[in-house]
């Protein structure tokens, strides 16, 4: 069944069981995981960078931006988080996935928003967090290094 209002907790990791409608905010680890709104099942991680997803938390309720566009599910599901209630969004064709992706090559980003950062969790949760942060860090190291982050 198909979520329309969610949940979010602070947690100091991911749990390893997801609720439906929940969203698990791990601020240590700049990270967003929730169950597919569709009510697929499928993990979605949304990792909190300005490159990704921002976050916003107005005291009571969590929203997340951009939009949140599952291309790698079978679901293919596309939906906004505005103060914890889900807004679904039209579906996008393979082509409009496919120029959104390009679009970002372009603009020398990877696409996280369109495969990597909705790949279903590994069984270790915990590794995949580390890794994330491994990135965030290094991305951190390598910007300060060359004067200001790369273009």
């Amino acid at each position: 069944m198909a979520t329309a209002l969610l949940q979010h907790e602070f947690v100091p990791r991911i749990p390893d069981e997801l609720a439906n409608g929940h969203l698990y905010v791990c601020v240590e680890h700049a990270t967003v995981v929730h169950l597919c709104c569709c009510g697929c099942g499928s993990e979605v991680v949304t990792p909190i960078t300005p490159r990704d997803w921002q976050l916003t938390f107005d005291g009571e309720t969590i929203s997340l931006s951009p939009s949140i566009g599952n291309w790698s599910f079978t679901c293919r599901s596309h939906y906004w988080i505005r103060a914890n209630r889900v807004i679904w969004a039209l579906r996008w064709s393979r082509s409009e996935v496919e120029a959104a992706r390009a679009e970002s090559a372009a603009r020398g980003r990877p696409s996280p928003r369109t495969d990597l950062a909705h790949a279903a969790l590994p069984t270790s949760r915990r590794g995949l967090l580390a890794q994330m942060r491994g990135r965030l860090f290094r991305a951190h190291d390598d910007s300060d290094s060359s004067g200001g982050p790369e273009r």
